[in-house]
């Protein structure tokens, strides 16, 4: 396909879209999931006791706020004052302990952010050793780390060693010096490399680095030379996101001019000289964003048609069970989906009262499950295999999804996908617009949106 046909596919299917961590997405959780059915939840949870759980923790706290973030987060230079916070989270960790008391297993645990190395060693050291004396990682649990070279030292890195973490995700965005002025984040390739040795010596595998593109005064140009620069340290995975434009929300991406951004054309344009980079440096396409070395163990999954996805990202070790842990957390837990308050005053609030801080959610109906299972598997394996959704719920296929695959058609018809007897499978370009392919399964999407609001990103 040539360089005008792609740009004409980028202008006819370039829309909102959304990134499909959930299915149904956060758009529709509401009030009907509190702090009742969440505790319904978990003992329903609590009666699999075989079954390990994933953790993922928020740690909201970051010294300066960067222009694009889109993250959850609270500015402070002063870290004491992290210190109640942490008392916070020690209480629902206990809460949780006492409501799981048969299921203590950890397949998965996350810390995001924010930037949890924002926490001193000592700290970081206090808010894990408490995690850890009540939840159990199995011996081949996937423990991960989210950190900002900026501000992680490798005391840091030591301390998340000894305690069993061996992934480590870091933030790079773009290495370019006009492109870090206007995004408010100046990280030299030299603080990034650092950070990449010090886990290496301390024996971190699934080594990541966050790229971004679509950021302002990003050029054909500069992004090559920036990728080659990332590519020098071998990284043995890579996201790269598409900026998620949204100034009506986040109120600091207001200090971003629009007109520095770089138009459609040119955002995809970004997007295949990465792709294109990391491909030719030996490293293999997971899901719709992420490239990952033939011997990591997202290659390995991808390759074997068992990666999955969740609001950690690309895993390999599912948990049918997720619990989330501080602000703004999401867990997956019983068939329904649960988010903690947002905000750190309603947090405390809830805590304070002997509550869990939920918010909202969503439980899933049979439906739910069905589409949840088909989007899920476009999105990590760019493949459906009909016959086993037919077996897994006792469908017909052709007739449970006749409107989805209606709109499906324009689709195989431009050549994004193949559509045959047997499965659903994104060709090569339609890997680049699997987003698109799962929105033709989003019964919510068909139907209307909660009040009617689209908050998502574009999908190029």
């Amino acid at each position: 396909m040539s360089r005008a046909e792609t740009a004409e596919l980028l202008r006819r299917h370039d829309k909102k879209g959304p990134r499909y961590t959930s299915y149904p997405t956060a758009i529709e959780f509401g009030d009907g999931v509190g702090y009742e059915q969440y505790l319904e939840l978990l003992a329903r949870a609590n009666e699999k006791p075989d079954e390990p759980l994933s953790m993922y923790v928020h740690l909201p706290f970051c010294e300066s706020r960067c222009n694009f973030c889109g993250c959850n987060v609270i500015i402070t230079p002063h870290h004491e004052v992290a210190i109640p916070y942490i008392e916070l989270l020690e209480k629902e960790t206990e809460m949780l302990a006492a409501h799981l008391p048969d299921r203590r297993k950890i397949s998965q645990l996350h810390l995001g952010g924010g930037t949890p190395t924002f926490h001193p060693p000592k700290d970081l050291r206090r808010i894990l050793g408490h995690l850890l004396e009540r939840f159990t990682p199995t011996e081949d649990a996937e423990l991960a780390v989210e950190v900002d070279p900026r501000v992680t030292t490798e005391e840091h890195i030591k301390v998340l060693a000894e305690l069993g973490f061996n992934r480590i995700s870091m933030g790079v965005q773009d290495l370019t010096d006009e492109v870090q002025q206007a995004i408010g984040r100046i990280q030299t390739l030299e603080e990034t490399a650092a950070i990449v040795n010090q886990a290496r010596a301390h024996g971190f595998t699934g080594i990541n680095v966050d790229l971004i593109y679509g950021l302002p005064h990003q050029t054909e140009e500069s992004f090559e030379k920036m990728l080659k620069s990332v590519l020098s340290l071998r990284p043995d995975r890579a996201a790269v996101y598409s900026f998620a434009w949204v100034p009506g929300i986040k109120g600091n991406q207001t200090y971003i001019d629009e007109a520095t951004l770089p138009d459609a054309d040119l955002k995809f344009e970004l997007f295949a000289i990465a792709r294109e980079q990391f491909l030719q440096a030996g490293y293999e396409p997971i899901g719709m964003d992420h490239f990952a070395l033939p011997d990591d163990e997202l290659s390995r999954a991808r390759r074997a048609g068992r990666l999955r996805r969740n609001f950690q990202g690309y895993a390999t070790i599912p948990a049918d069970d997720v619990v989330g842990l501080g602000i703004s957390s999401i867990g997956d837990i019983s068939g329904s989906y649960v988010q903690n308050e947002k905000k750190l005053s309603t947090y405390r609030t809830a805590l304070e009262a002997g509550h869990f801080p939920v918010h909202r959610g969503v439980q899933r109906d049979e439906d739910d499950e069905v589409r949840r299972t088909l989007i899920h598997e476009l999105m990590c394996n760019f493949k459906v295999d009909k016959r086993e959704l037919e077996s897994t719920y006792g469908i017909k296929f052709d007739e449970y999804f006749e409107k989805d695959l209606e709109e499906l058609t324009g689709l195989v018809d431009e050549g994004l996908a193949l559509h045959d007897e047997d499965s659903i499978s994104a060709t090569p370009v339609g890997e680049l617009f699997v987003r698109n392919l799962a929105m033709c399964f989003d019964r919510y999407r068909r139907d209307g949106f909660r009040e009617g609001k689209q908050v998502f990103s574009r999908t190029i």
